[in-house]
């Protein structure tokens, strides 16, 4: 996803063609899409520190990219993936469960993105929204 643009299309589509080059065989569960998006933002690597799992006092992120220091003008991603669920559904999971509130700290733009996998069409659809601090 190049820098400033928020195109949950395009990122579906990174994480699709990630996913040509992980194992299709064990291509069912939600682990398994946590692989094929770590692979899809491997070169997100140079710009972000990532965590897996990450605490959040109500359970935790799957992702949660944070801006090194040299890069701290771009946004944080916190990002929840769903298998054959839909990616709205991550999206409100991450405000119902209060996600945000365990990187309070963090001054910068932040934005939810909700990943899923269709298992039935075999098709990745991602929801990105800005995070409203309050």
């Amino acid at each position: 996803m190049p820098y400033g643009k928020k195109d949950a299309v395009q990122v579906a589509e990174a994480v699709a063609n990630a996913h040509y080059e992980t194992s299709h065989l064990q291509y069912d569960d939600e682990n398994a899409l946590g692989y094929t998006v770590s692979l899809a933002f491997y070169a997100a690597r140079n710009f972000y520190t990532v965590f897996r799992e990450f605490p959040t006092g109500k359970g935790f992120a799957d992702l949660v990219f944070l801006p090194r220091k040299q890069h701290a003008c771009r946004p944080a991603l916190l990002i929840e993936l769903k298998w054959n669920k839909s990616a709205e559904g991550a999206i409100r999971q991450i405000k119902e469960k209060n996600y945000c509130k365990s990187l309070e700290e963090y001054k910068g733009n932040l934005l939810l993105v909700g990943i899923e996998y269709d298992k039935k069409t075999r098709e990745h659809h991602c929801v990105i929204e800005e995070w409203e601090k309050k």
